[in-house]
């Protein structure tokens, strides 16, 4: 009997180790040409738990029982993976799979639309996503280099437009909202955005989202909205560099070579990711060196960035982001003459800016049921900046802002979000004096699904804005949109909405001189405000190819606009504008041969009139046209990029006319065309990645801006590894 009950113990003690005993699940993502993809969306449908590939394509989910499982594989661009019944009985499992680019984007999800997660194909508004892939391979230094490239956008200098909303204000306002992780970042002085800021490898993915969004975004989304979706921290350590290296080549003309030798830039980026326990964290920096093609155009920079989450528990989340920027660069703005592009003007020569600024976020989620969740924002951003010119204008601001925001589940038919969001901002300044903002907005909104294919949206934004020894101004924008899909392959979009725009402490206050133009402020600014409207359909044709078009309607109304008092010739921001911008936009996605070769076609038709001079609004181009085809081969990859804008038929003659800007009207339509070379290859296991790109190829001489050549001929060479 004795021996009997120590073997039946030693039998129950062996079970007990075999079903506690845990193993693992691990796998690789990768496309059909087994390049990795990182920042794919892994959910473990049994533990409602997840994590992300990371730059390797790997995951892994550890300490799981034997059992059955099942697994979701999603990212953006790709379509659904599911994965079912995997076993794992007495070994841990390694699994490979393979994901399909998506020609039809309806699985691809964003959140910038309607503050929360909606699927493309279900929006009622104009939309773009852009990778972190295309970006990078790109080898882009900031990233309103990229937004020259989106459909429907365009960039003056650094001074972003959608759909003609905006045209050129140096350094003073912006009718895109840019944020990060839905977190505002322009100024609290001159209400820009600063690109350099935004860190560029560290994103997964930019949204953008065309037309007056101010139903929920307020002031400034007037035109749009661009969001920068960070990425999500790895389980796992991992490390990220990427260092480049690249020439100007000589200009056009010996008269515009005032070096005599090829002008280098160059940088590096290192990252970090990984999880310990709850708390988990992202820490990278950047180095940024540029000596110009242009005499005086040098940049300096450093740039750091933070993200770091903690979770309580599951319904629980704390997230921080922080963002870092130090800057020493030349003050290069109008050139000498066209036989000197190059060279600054001589009052300008050796004029420089020094600028430090950092922004810090603190995000908290609470999840109280699987319906109701309450999200808040909490952010400072900090600018300083100097310069040594003729004014010696420095300027010291910081902007706070707080956001709650709760978002409420009835059913599956009937979303519904409310939020409340404050700002305060303060700057001290020898340009725009001694000023401070202040801002209170409130907004709801709703996305209601019908059994029938038809999505209903609604919104609408109540602020008030106050700028300190003006009288405040509050502002009512309502917003509806309708999408509904006619077939499986058609789907008709529908948009209407009011937008505002309050007016920065820069445009009111700014008291400066800058290369012989003398601004004054204009104390007497209102805000602006536009109704704006958009029809689209997208069509897909053949399963392969995609054709989108739309067609859009803005009606502003107090336009702010730099203009000259012809009484003493000096500049200052008026509401002189009455504005109806009209446009065409057609896009055409083409995918053949298995998904290896990808072509994309758009073309924009903008008529951006003044209704009451009857003539173009400045800097507004008529046509714009972008050409981009992607072949894979194995590990190779070879691109091609084109883009095109007609002549712009009004600047700012005035400037001309006072003799600040000599042969500031040579002008001309522009053609650039860029290409890239990229391989992939691994050393040690470690995944490598080279690319070469070479920009504007024809050397082709052309301005955005009156009197600043853009840039010439540049070829750079770009290593990224991860490990």
């Amino acid at each position: 009997m004795k021996i009997f009950k120590i073997i039946c113990l030693i039998y129950l003690c062996t079970v007990s180790i075999i079903y506690a005993q845990n193993f693992s699940l691990s796998g690789k993502v990768t496309d059909i040409n087994l390049n990795p993809i990182s920042g794919v969306n892994v959910i473990l449908r049994e533990r409602s738990t997840g994590t992300h590939t990371d730059s390797s394509g790997n995951f892994s989910f550890s300490h799981l029982p034997a059992g059955s499982y099942n697994l979701e594989f999603s990212i953006v661009g790709y379509k659904k993976e599911i994965r079912n019944n995997i076993v794992i009985s007495n070994q841990s499992l390694t699994i490979q799979v393979e994901l399909e680019e998506a020609i039809i984007q309806s699985e691809s999800v964003v959140i910038t639309a309607g503050k929360h997660e909606q699927k493309i194909s279900e929006l009622p508004v104009s939309t773009v996503v852009l990778s972190n892939r295309e970006v990078n391979n790109r080898n882009f230094i900031s990233l309103d280099e990229a937004m020259r490239h989106v459909p429907g956008v365009s960039v003056n200098l650094d001074q972003i437009s959608i759909r003609g909303s905006s045209g050129y204000s140096r350094g003073a306002g912006t009718r895109v909202l840019v944020a990060q992780d839905g977190i505002p970042l322009y100024t609290g002085d001159t209400g820009e955005i600063i690109w350099e800021i935004i860190p560029v490898t560290e994103f997964e993915r930019i949204e953008i989202i065309k037309g007056a969004a101010s139903s929920l975004y307020g002031s400034t989304a007037i035109g749009g909205v661009i969001n920068i979706i960070t990425r999500e921290i790895t389980d796992k350590p991992i490390t990220y560099f990427k260092s480049y290296i690249g020439a100007y080549d000589k200009p056009s003309y010996k008269e515009w070579d005032w070096s005599g030798e090829y002008r280098s830039f160059n940088g590096l980026t290192l990252t970090h990711s990984q999880k310990v326990g709850k708390l988990g964290f992202t820490l990278s920096g950047t180095r940024t060196e540029d000596l110009s093609y242009r005499q005086s155009g040098f940049v300096k920079r450093y740039t750091g960035y933070l993200k770091s989450t903690y979770n309580i528990d599951s319904l629980n989340t704390f997230t921080l982001l922080a963002n870092g920027l130090t800057q020493n660069r030349g003050n290069f703005i109008y050139w000498k003459s066209t036989r000197g592009a190059l060279q600054p003007r001589d009052i300008d020569q050796g004029q420089r800016v020094y600028s430090d600024r950092y922004m810090l976020g603190v995000m908290y989620n609470k999840i109280f049921s699987n319906d109701f969740s309450l999200n808040t924002k909490v952010s400072y951003y900090n600018t300083h900046w100097r310069d040594e010119t003729e004014s010696s204008d420095d300027s010291r601001a910081g902007l706070g802002r707080a956001e709650i925001q709760s978002t409420y589940n009835f059913n599956k038919n009937l979303f519904w979000i409310n939020g409340v969001e404050a700002s305060y901002g303060k700057v001290k300044s020898n340009i725009f004096s001694h000023h401070s903002s202040s801002g209170f907005g409130f907004y709801s909104h709703i996305d209601l699904k019908f059994d029938f294919p038809l999505l209903f949206s609604a919104g609408a934004r109540f602020d008030y804005s106050k700028l300190d020894s003006i009288d405040s101004f509050s502002s009512f924008s309502p917003k509806i949109g309708l999408n509904y899909k006619l077939y499986e392959t058609t789907i008709i979009r529908a948009s209407a909405g009011k937008g505002f725009r309050a007016p920065t402490l820069a445009e009111a206050y700014t008291k400066t001189s800058a290369s012989g133009v003398v601004i004054k402020p204009n104390p007497s600014l209102i805000p602006e405000y536009n109704y704006s409207f958009e029809i689209g359909i997208n069509q897909v044709c053949l399963h392969n190819l995609i054709l989108d078009v739309s067609v859009f309607q803005n009606e502003f109304y107090d336009f702010i606009e730099p203009g000259i008092d012809l009484t003493d010739g000096q500049v200052f921001f008026d509401n002189v504008t009455r504005a109806r911008i009209q446009g065409l936009e057609t896009t055409l996605n083409y995918i053949l041969f298995n998904s290896s070769l990808k072509l994309n076609l758009n073309h924009t038709y903008l008529w951006a009139r003044d209704v009451e001079k009857k003539k173009m609004l400045k800097y507004r181009p008529r046509h714009t046209f972008y050409a981009s085809a992607l072949y894979t081969l194995a590990s190779f990859e070879i691109e091609s990029n084109f883009r095109f804008w007609s002549r712009v038929e009004e600047i700012d003659n005035e400037i001309i006319d006072l003799g600040v800007v000599i042969d500031g009207d040579k002008r001309v339509p522009v053609y650039v065309w860029d290409a890239r070379i990229g391989y992939t290859f691994i050393i040690n296991y470690l995944p490598f990645k080279l690319n070469l790109n070479a920009n504007n190829l024809l050397n082709y001489n052309y301005v955005e801006m009156i009197g600043n050549l853009s840039p010439i001929r540049n070829i750079s060479l770009s290593l990224e590894v991860t490990f």
